[in-house]
């Protein structure tokens, strides 16, 4: 009778299925960007990620679960960077606030957003994604701005500021809103360092 022996080949095939995972998120990102909810399948995205149908569902069963998992991802990504940004100006931080509403992961969560508003079975995901991100992107406004929301009214400023931001990055859906967004950002600047001190 043969031994068993422990496999050696465990770690790289893990490091396969991670590396697989991520490659599908971005490109699940990627394709609702560019082609919206009803252009963005499950069979779209593996093509785009280089891999089967098949391996893309063992990752995630659903097209459901593969959507609010890649806009999470990238959501968690942009986080991360946000938070790694050293202290800076307010009109630098007011401007990566607002770059997180003017990219490829803004123009996916909405492909998104609209899908769940006809689609029972995603709105409740999307929804508890959203509120998630939305508070996790509060924080790292609050701690960015050194806002003190003990502070009447500050807690509703900084809101406020992704509320704009929100609408910068939907204006730059249809055209590029570069040039405008610039000059905006520059006074909402000015206005939080009165507002905050």
């Amino acid at each position: 009778m043969g031994t068993v022996t422990p496999s050696t080949d465990r770690t790289p095939k893990q490091d396969r299925s991670r590396a697989t995972r991520r490659r599908l998120l971005e490109a699940a990102v990627a394709c609702l960007a560019e082609h919206g909810w009803a252009g963005s399948t499950v069979s779209v995205v593996a093509e785009r990620a280089g891999v089967s149908r098949g391996a893309a569902q063992h990752h995630f069963p659903t097209r459901e679960d593969l959507f609010t998992a890649a806009v999470e991802y990238v959501a968690e990504e942009r986080s991360a960077a946000l938070r790694a940004l050293p202290v800076q100006g307010r009109t630098a931080v007011v401007a990566a606030l607002v770059d997180l509403y003017t990219g490829p992961l803004f123009r996916a969560a909405l492909q998104l957003w609209v899908a769940a508003s006809n689609e029972e079975q995603l709105r409740p995901r999307v929804t508890e994604l959203e509120a998630r991100v939305g508070r996790e992107t509060h924080r790292i406004a609050v701690e960015l701005l050194a806002a003190d929301e003990r502070k009447p009214g500050v807690r509703e400023t900084v809101q406020g500021l992704l509320d704009m931001a929100r609408g910068l990055g939907l204006a730059n859906v249809l055209t590029d809103d570069t040039a405008r967004r610039r000059r905006v950002v520059a006074q909402w600047a000015a206005l939080l360092d009165e507002a905050l001190g």
